[in-house]
């Protein structure tokens, strides 16, 4: 693990009086009590891809069933450590923006303002058919209706905000009370594409920042690792700080294996008083 001095020291020796621009991944809401997808000791997971939640009534349901009770987790999750940070150093003005390809709503929850969800949000869910959206709240208080008595103990927590359940056949979902569409929470599936007019705002954001700083993020997905193949052909400095090693590891100027918090209280600490 790197050390706080020398976490320190390089932060601030990177990033100078530069602003930045932030790009977050699942390791940032770890601590909040949400597992990552690739990080040591992730469950392994096979996510429902957009193709397979449209084809059927089945497929809904059983994703729906699953998000239903993911939800007692996701939907009580509160900022932590490294949210709170962020907000600090926004507030401090040393951030240019803020893009995170998380769908918890956790910065948001911690007063950050601008963020960007990159691949939406699951507090939210959106009709297929005629693309009204609605609170998830709402959603949760229908299917909680439709399904009394549907709960189960000690189930494993999936990143996605759902669970590990096989039995789903029971389960009634809700459609669009509107249309009477299929519903899916408005957020990017595996197989979708991220909306262009996001993607050119986050391309924006990148040719105006003075630097890059990744954190908690794997870069497995182009949707996010994009952005730092972006910002390595501009020159601007790259910090990635991830557990673990990234696909973006040869382009970074400093990497640094540790975790979000630390490496953020560490540089609020010393890096702010050293420019």
């Amino acid at each position: 693990m790197t050390s706080p001095f020398r976490t320190q020291e390089a932060m601030a020796d990177v990033l100078g009086d530069r602003r930045w621009l932030v790009l977050t991944g699942a390791g940032v809401s770890t601590d909040s009590g949400i597992p990552d997808y690739r990080g040591p000791g992730a469950p392994v997971r096979r996510p429902m891809n957009f193709a397979e939640f449209r084809r059927t009534p089945q497929a809904r349901q059983r994703y729906w069933a699953r998000a239903y009770l993911g939800w007692s987790a996701m939907g009580t999750a509160r900022p932590n450590l490294s949210h709170r940070a962020l907000v600090d150093l926004q507030a401090d003005g040393r951030l240019t923006g803020l893009i995170t390809q998380n769908v918890d709503g956790l910065h948001r929850a911690a007063g950050h303002r601008d963020v960007v969800d990159l691949h939406g949000r699951l507090d939210t869910v959106i009709c297929l058919d005629c693309e009204q959206t609605s609170p998830r709240t709402e959603l949760q208080e229908r299917l909680r209706v439709l399904n009394p008595g549907f709960t189960a103990d000690d189930l494993l927590i999936l990143p996605d905000g759902d669970v590990a359940l096989d039995e789903t056949a029971a389960f009634e979902v809700a459609a669009c009370e509107h249309c009477g569409g299929p519903l899916k929470p408005d957020v990017t599936f595996f197989g979708e594409n991220v909306p262009a007019e996001r993607v050119q705002h986050c391309q924006q954001l990148v040719d105006q920042a003075e630097a890059l700083v990744v954190l908690g993020s794997s870069l497995q997905v182009f949707s996010g690792r994009r952005f730092v193949k972006q910002a390595h052909a501009r020159g601007i400095p790259i910090v990635i700080v991830n557990r673990g090693e990234t696909r973006g590891d040869d382009l970074a100027t400093l990497k640094l294996d540790t975790g979000c918090a630390e490496a953020l209280t560490d540089y609020a600490t010393f890096g702010t008083r050293a420019v």
